[in-house]
């Protein structure tokens, strides 16, 4: 079943996790729950890009080291920040450390689906692409130095005579090569590698 995001709920109170888990759920968002934010950062290097929707104040890791950390990590996630105090310096700093927006607890539902749908809104773009770039820069990372001196020549406009006339090699070998890298960057044809190789910055536009 399609989902409108995925959210990731953070808080150390049972009852509010229950509840978001099926307010959220009934909205149409795939949730999974946290108790507490190191639980969270532990699982996140394997999670879907979503929505973070974390309380302030928490045992242990609490939202705004939450904050910190994310940031640090340059993470994509949108943060949404959680609190039932009315601490209006604690919520600014939030704002100022990277999270989309705050609610006072009690909310509207209302109010914290409209925030979520704006920021999965706004950062999914950028999420995507930071996501093509790193899975680009995987595929030129896997490759040998032999074939990245052979893909620069192909993207070049060089032939495979020429360049086995360069590295002073068989035309025989440049064909292999050529095959792992069309095989590596994933490209199915010379016109695609070369729109890969121009993302990847190494040609220019």
């Amino acid at each position: 079943m399609t989902t409108k995001g995925t959210i990731y709920v953070i808080d150390d109170d049972d009852a509010m996790r229950d509840s978001l888990n099926f307010l959220l759920d009934s909205a149409g968002y795939s949730v999974t729950l946290f108790d507490d934010a190191q639980r969270f950062l532990d699982a996140l290097p394997g999670l879907a890009f979503g929505c973070v929707v974390s309380d302030v104040r928490m045992p242990g890791i609490d939202g705004i080291e939450l904050l910190k950390l994310m940031k640090a990590q340059q993470s994509p996630f949108p943060i949404l920040i959680m609190t039932g105090h009315g601490d209006v310096p604690l919520a600014v700093e939030a704002m100022k450390l990277g999270a989309v927006d705050f609610l006072e607890k009690p909310f509207e539902d209302d109010r914290l689906t409209a925030m979520i749908e704006s920021a999965i809104r706004e950062a999914g773009p950028a999420a995507a692409n930071d996501a093509i770039a790193q899975d680009l820069a995987a595929r030129i990372a896997s490759l040998s130095p032999r074939e990245r001196q052979v893909m620069e020549g192909l993207v070049a406009g060089l032939s495979n005579k020429l360049i086995a006339r360069d590295y002073d090699i068989s035309p025989r070998t440049i064909e292999v090569y050529r095959a792992n890298v069309m095989t590596k960057m994933r490209a199915n044809s010379l016109s695609e590698l070369v729109r890969l190789a121009m993302r990847a910055g190494m040609l220019k536009d």
